[in-house]
């Protein structure tokens, strides 16, 4: 679940209401300057060495009204300040979407055509072996959109909407989807690795977990009360391991390499931030691909 910092000290928000940015009251934001603490929407915030900063802060620390970052803000890892800070999310959300309303059209075919699993025998004799294992390797990403119940995709896009905006607001674009598809790669690479060949596994639920481990990483580099978030990561990794049904396999992979990533993206020194970041990204997707190898050899 997305938590706000605490309400802003200028009465920008109403008391128990959304927080929304102190010169653009129309605008709902989770971020503030690391100077004044105030709530600042996108078109406003700053990059600063530690966070962002509002325009009148860095003008007072200028001492001029001009600022070379005021022009061209950037995220905090260095990604380009967009309009819509969540267009990411909303595109990954009405993927998921469109996929779910063509599975409850095509029934069961379409789902055994996306579905991870290993190595089985289809129902269909004559197709012999299917699975990852027999070079369809685009069920690892396949999957990640897959939902079978409408319960599973309520929860799963819930914790998108919930985490994917912030994430992408202080992340930017490219960096936001590198994390949600990594993550999600991630746990399908480490289901494949240890679930039995023929069980089938589907759902958001590792990419959404790669968000829950990047927004923590976020929240402690924002100095934010970590509380909530480690609470809402308990009550979830209880859920993963007592629910049957689940693949925690997927959830676990998913949260350790969103963490992963998040740490180079926020943490990355600035004079390096490319290297550490892509480098990170890069590093995380060659350990998805040695294990799907490494699996694939052992199943055939």
């Amino acid at each position: 679940m997305d938590q706000q910092p605490p309400q802003d000290q200028d009465g920008s928000a109403a008391a128990g209401g959304p927080l929304t940015c102190y010169r653009h009251p129309d605008r709902e934001t989770g971020i503030r300057c690391t100077r004044c603490d105030r709530p600042i929407c996108t078109d406003c915030m700053i990059e600063a060495s530690v966070g962002f900063h509002c325009p009148e802060c860095v003008r007072e620390g200028s001492g001029t009204g001009h600022h070379p970052a005021a022009n061209r803000p950037r995220t905090l890892a260095g990604g380009s300040v967009a309009a819509d800070p969540r267009l990411v999310t909303k595109i990954l959300l009405g993927i998921n979407l469109a996929v779910f309303i063509a599975v409850l059209a095509a029934r069961r075919p379409l789902l055994e055509d996306l579905l991870l699993f290993g190595r089985a025998h289809t129902d269909d004799p004559a197709a012999g072996w299917e699975g990852v294992a027999e070079g369809q390797w685009y069920r690892l990403l396949t999957s990640m959109f897959l939902h079978q119940e409408v319960l599973h995709i309520a929860f799963n896009m819930l914790g998108l909407w919930w985490l994917g905006g912030p994430l992408e607001a202080a992340l930017g674009r490219i960096r936001y989807l590198a994390l949600y598809m990594l993550s999600g790669l991630a746990g399908s690479a480490l289901t494949y690795w240890i679930a039995a060949p023929a069980q089938g596994t589907l759902g958001a639920s590792g990419a959404v977990f790669g968000l829950l481990g990047a927004t923590a990483v976020l929240m402690r580099r924002m100095n934010y009360d970590m509380r909530p978030v480690i609470a809402l990561l308990v009550v979830n990794l209880v859920f993963t391991f007592t629910w049957s049904g689940i693949a925690w396999q997927a959830h676990v992979g998913g949260l350790v390499a969103g963490a992963l990533i998040a740490i180079a993206m926020v943490h990355a020194p600035r004079e390096r931030r490319n290297l550490v970041q892509y480098g990170a990204c890069g590093l995380v997707l060659l350990v998805v691909v040695l294990v799907v190898v490494l699996r694939t050899a052992a199943l055939t």
